[in-house]
C-alpha cells in the first residue's frame, strides 16, 4: 500500500512538471492588439513589416493594386508580418470594407498566407476558393520552392484574375501535384471498373450488371476526382487524355488479368 502511494505521488509530480514545461515552452510571445505606429504615415497598398518583398517588387505590386482599384473598385491589401503585427488598425488605416481583400502573410505558421475577404467578394469568390488559394500557394513546399516573395505575388495575380473575368469557382490552374492526384484516382476508377465488369458466367463477355452495380464507386473517382477537377482549373486537353487513358489502362488490366495470369493448357 505504501509503494502505490508513492508511486501515485511519484506520477503526479510528473505530470505536473512536464504540463508546466510545455506551458513555457509554448507560451506565445505578447503581440500588439493595436498597433498602428508600426504602419506608415503615408498611404499605401502593401504593408511589408517582414520585408518579404523586394523594392522593386514592392513598388510594382504597389502601382499594380492602386490602377487595379481605379479600374475596378476592388480594394486589394498586403500585409507581411513576423514578430509584431499592426493588429486591427489596418482596418482604420486602409478603410477596409465589403469590397475589399486583405492578405496577410506571416511565416510564423505553417502556411504563410491568411486573408480577410469583405462581404461582397463572396459573391464572385467563394470560400472554398480561399482555401484552395491558400492550400496552393501558402504551403511550405512551394514556399521552399519559390520563395515568399512569390507566393504573395502569385496569389494576389490569382485574385485580381478571377475578379477581372467575374469571379472563379476553383482557383485556375493545374499544379503538377494535383494533376498526379487526379490520374491516380482515374487510374484507381479503371481497376475497380475491370475488375467489376469480369465475366462470371459462361459464354458471357463483359459483366455490365456488375459494372453498374460499382458504377458510384468507379464514377466517382473517375468523373469527380479524375475529370471534374482538370476541365475546372485549365482548359488544356494533355492532361485530359491522360487521365482518360489512365482509366482505360486500368479498366483493361483489371478486366485480363485473370487470362494473363491463368496457367497455359497442358498439351497432354
Amino acid at each position: 500500500m505504501q509503494y502505490c502511494f508513492w508511486r501515485r505521488i511519484l506520477a503526479s509530480v510528473t505530470v505536473f512538471f512536464l504540463v508546466a514545461s510545455m506551458w513555457v515552452m509554448h507560451t506565445p510571445p505578447s503581440y500588439a492588439y493595436n498597433n498602428p505606429e508600426l504602419l506608415p504615415d503615408t498611404p499605401t497598398p502593401v504593408v511589408d513589416l517582414a520585408k518579404s518583398l523586394t523594392d522593386l517588387q514592392e513598388s510594382k505590386l504597389v502601382k499594380e493594386l492602386e490602377q487595379f482599384e481605379t479600374d475596378t473598385g476592388w480594394k486589394l491589401r498586403v500585409l507581411t508580418q513576423y514578430d509584431r503585427t499592426p493588429g486591427r488598425a489596418v482596418i482604420n488605416f486602409w478603410g477596409l470594407d465589403d469590397k475589399s481583400i486583405l492578405l496577410v502573410a506571416d511565416s510564423r505558421g505553417g502556411n504563410i498566407l491568411s486573408f480577410s475577404v469583405g462581404d461582397a467578394v463572396y459573391q464572385l469568390l467563394p470560400r472554398t476558393f480561399w482555401i484552395e488559394l491558400q492550400t496552393r500557394f501558402g504551403n511550405l513546399y512551394f514556399v521552399r520552392e519559390n520563395g515568399e516573395d512569390e507566393a504573395i505575388l502569385e496569389a494576389m495575380r490569382t485574385v485580381e484574375g478571377c475578379l477581372q473575368q467575374g469571379g472563379c469557382n476553383v482557383v485556375p490552374g493545374l499544379p503538377r501535384e494535383q494533376w498526379i492526384l487526379t490520374l491516380i484516382s482515374s487510374v484507381i476508377g479503371g481497376v475497380i471498373c475491370g475488375f467489376a465488369a469480369r465475366p462470371r458466367q459462361e459464354n458471357q463477355v463483359f459483366a455490365w450488371q456488375w459494372a453498374l452495380i460499382f458504377s458510384p464507386l468507379w464514377g466517382i473517382l473517375f468523373v469527380a476526382f479524375g475529370i471534374g477537377p482538370v476541365v475546372t482549373r485549365t482548359s488544356e486537353w494533355l492532361p485530359l487524355v491522360r487521365n482518360i487513358s489512365g482509366f482505360l489502362i486500368g479498366v483493361l488490366v483489371a478486366y485480363l488479368s485473370p487470362i494473363l495470369s491463368s496457367p497455359p493448357a497442358s498439351d497432354s
